[in-house]
Order: structure tokens, then sequence, then C-alpha cells
């Protein structure tokens, strides 16, 4: 993929997920009217579970997909099998996400104290399935380096949602409860209407009948997705232990535990994520960038791939970060004018404290794309599981003395040490794997292949001859 390509790719990804967030932000300010404080509430508690389904039923299989997809391109073979393999499997897995929700649907709704949340769960439940097959054809499309449709669904699902929602809060605004079960249920509808359109752009595509046709098994495309769905979902599932273990901490040395911890995670950290979800793009367009150049055997090229995207990324970041940090004021005036004088000053010092994540976590993002399409997912995770190892452990240590500041802090080293470890790993050589790798190549010796020449002839050999090898097996 050249640079122009690349650089292409990534902004009709981030144009389409600021787009879809700009629609949602400007959705939730009619709904908050609509349903108001009670019905807002019921809402947000409902997310939760549908978001540990959505976790791991569909998290992270864009990556993996794409990493799959790009390196079956690169070497001349179909994807169409692997693509309704993936299709099967996880709508299996989808399926089974729907039914559990629906099944702990009376049981959250009773540990959460309103039975009215039960129809809110059984309504938003079958989201869990559609979204695992969007996350399918978004990873198959991504991987064709076709990057409208994965833009284009993602408007299509905020559309969707923000029509549907507003109806149903308004059609049934004289009862909360149901107003909100049916604007849960528009997340469905959104679901739906998204993968239609998906199905669509797939029907419309035309692929070489010369290609090579490779079978891909079920196992196999779950072994090369469990990594990426454990680093995808590890920092996820920790922010849902921190609304546990976080607020309990705060609540031996404060009385407002909820207040501090709605501002820490509810302004500041959602501030905070802005950056990375301007330099989405960019993730989402090194999977296939690299994955070609590491299955055409140039893993060199693939490493300087991974480092211009992570060039970029901080370029788009860190202007992002000091605007957090010298803007702080007249940000938390303009969004959040209706906090407190002291709750405002509490907001202003987190995003201050926290500003330099909006760097790290929009490094962490790329460079775990990178690593996936390095085929090294399972670094991005183990870095994944040590920071946030890290980050409870600060949490124990500094909470007590500097309340809800050392979950800032804590926050700070958390994507600082993800970060350093996937650019360690992504800088790092493999030499294991290069001594297999040209041993397939052809290099007698079983060492490194020589010069840069040399290498390039020998990855287009080892890819031809692949490629042959795949046209003679059994279809």
């Amino acid at each position: 993929m050249k640079r122009s390509e690349f650089l292409r790719s990534a902004a009709v990804l981030s144009v389409g997920g600021i787009l879809a967030k700009a629609i949602g932000v400007l959705y939730r300010i009619p709904l908050t009217g609509l349903l108001g404080g009670y019905g807002m509430g019921l809402y947000h508690m409902a997310y939760p579970l549908f978001c540990v389904m959505l976790t791991f039923s569909s998290a992270g299989i864009p990556a993996a997909l794409s990493r799959m997809i790009a390196r079956e391109t690169a070497m001349g073979r179909s994807s169409a099998p692997t693509l309704k393999t993936a299709l099967r499997l996880f709508a299996l897995l989808g399926l089974c996400g729907t039914a559990l929700m629906c099944l702990f649907a009376p049981y959250m709704s009773a540990m959460q104290g309103d039975h009215g949340l039960t129809l809110c769960y059984f309504l938003l439940a079958p989201a869990v399935f559609f979204v695992a097959l969007i996350a399918v054809l978004r990873g198959y499309f991504q991987g064709k380096s076709r990057m409208a449709p994965t833009a284009v669904s993602e408007i299509v699902e905020e559309v969707v949602k923000s029509v549907f929602g507003l109806y149903f809060a308004y059609r049934f605004a004289k009862t909360p409860a149901l107003a909100v079960a049916c604007c849960l249920f528009s997340v469905t509808l959104s679901e739906i209407f998204a993968l239609g359109y998906l199905l669509l752009c797939r029907r419309g595509e035309r692929e070489r009948k010369t290609l090579a046709v490779c079978r891909t098994s079920s196992f196999g495309i779950l072994l090369s997705v469990l990594p990426v769905m454990a680093a995808a979902s590890l920092l996820p599932l920790s922010q849902v232990l921190d609304s546990v273990f976080l607020v309990r901490l705060l609540r031996a040395e404060t009385e407002n535990a909820v207040s501090l911890y709605g501002l820490f995670s509810g302004a500041a950290l959602s501030l905070v994520s802005l950056p990375a979800t301007a330099c989405y793009g960019l993730a989402a367009a090194s999977v296939p960038s690299v994955s070609r150049a590491v299955a055409l055997g140039d893993a060199e090229e693939g490493k300087a791939r991974s480092l211009y995207a992570l060039l970029l990324t901080l370029a788009l970041a860190v202007p992002c970060a000091l605007a957090l940090f010298f803007l702080a004021r007249p940000i938390v005036s303009l969004l959040y004018g209706g906090l407190s004088a002291e709750e405002a000053e509490t907001l202003i010092l987190l995003v201050k404290t926290v500003s330099v994540s909006a760097v790290s976590l929009a490094g962490v993002d790329t460079l775990a794309a990178c690593l996936t399409g390095m085929g090294r997912a399972k670094k991005a995770a183990f870095s994944m599981l040590v920071a946030v190892i890290v980050k409870f452990a600060l949490q124990f240590a500094l909470v007590p003395r500097f309340s809800v500041g050392g979950a800032a802090i804590a926050a700070n080293v958390c994507y600082l040490v993800a970060f350093f470890l996937d650019l360690y790993y992504t800088v790092k050589k493999k030499r294991v794997k290069d001594y297999d790798h040209n041993h397939r190549f052809g290099d007698k010796k079983g060492g490194r292949a020589g010069a840069g020449d040399r290498r390039h002839e020998e990855g287009a050999e080892g890819a031809r001859a692949q490629y042959v090898a795949c046209r003679r097996s059994p279809a």
C-alpha cells in the first residue's frame, strides 16, 4: 500500500468516525430532555452488560480479520472462504451473546434495583448478534483496503439510532420506562440497517475467478482472533472493574465518591479519548498495510510502515493533548457549564493531569493495530495486561493519599506502560521467525537472506511458491 493510499484510507475512516461521534453527541442533547434524569439513568444502566457481551463476541474482530484478508490478498488467494467461515463462526458467538444477555436480564435488573430494565435488556440483546456479523464484514473490507463501507456503516448506525430513538422518546414520553426500552431497541434497528448496507456492498463486489482457493478452518480463525480480542477487551473490562473498586477506594476517603468517579471517568477520560477517536483511521488502515508487507517477506518494510503510522498519530495527538492542558478551563466551562464551582475546579485539574494520556492512548491504539498486522497480537495483549495490573496497583497506593488525583496518575502510567511496551515489540526483531521464514523461502543456511535486493527477490519467490501450492490444494 502506497503512502497516498494509506493516508486516503485513514482519512476516510477518521472522517467517518468523527461524523458518527458528532451525530451521537447531538442525539444525546434532545434525548436527555425527552427522557429526563430517571430515563437517562435507566438508559445508561442497561449498557454495561451490553458492552460486556459485545466485548466477548466482537471486540478485535475487524483488526484480526483485516490482517487475515490482507495476507491472503497479498498471496494471491481468494478470501471468500475465510469470510464465509468467519461469518458462520461469529454468528454462532453472537447468538450465544444474545442468549446470555436475555438469560441474565432478570437477574441484572433485580441486582440494579429496577425490574423495568428487563424489557430494556430483551430489546437490546439482538444487537449483539448483528454487531458480531458487522465486525466480520468490516474486517473483510478493511483487509481489502476498502474503508468506505466501514465509515458509511458507522454513520448509518448513528443516523438510524438517532431518528428512531428520538421518535420513540417523543412517542412514549409519558411512560419513561417504555420510552427507554424503545430507545434501546433503536440500537438494534441501527445494527440491522448497518448490516444490510454492508451485505449490499459485499454483494456488489466481484472477485477474480483465477484466484487460488484455500480452506480456512473455524479453529484457525478463532486462534487468530483470540489474541486481538484479548488486547481489545482488557481496557474496557478494567474500566468496568474501576466502577466497583475505584468507587470503593474513594468512598473510604470522601462522601462524594460517585461524583468524583463521574468527573474522572465520565468527563476527563472521555475528553482524553477524543484524540484516539480522531486517530482511529490510522490504526485501522495500518493493519492491512503492515500485513501485506509482512506476508511478502519484508518485515523491515512492515516495521517502517508501523513507525510511519505512529508518527502520523503523534502529529495529530500531541496538539490535542496540549490543547487539553492549556485550554482545560474554557473547555470545561463550555462543555460542563452546569457543574458547581468546586466540581469544575476538580475537573479542570483532572483534565490537565490526564492530558498526557491523549497522546499515549492514541499511540497504543495505533501500535496495537500494527502489532496485529505483524502477527504479534499476543504482544499487544501482554502489554495491555501488564499496564492494567500496574494501574490497579497504583490506584490502591495513590488514591488513599491523593483521592481521585491518584486515579488520574494511575491512568497516565497505565497508558504509558502499554505505549512503550508496544513500541518495544514493534521495533524488536523476531530472530526465530526470520530463521523459519528464510528456510521456507529458500535460504539453505537458514540465516538472514542478505542484502535488500536479495531479500525482496526471495520474498517474492516465496509468495509465488505459496500461491502455486495453494492452487494445487483441493478447494
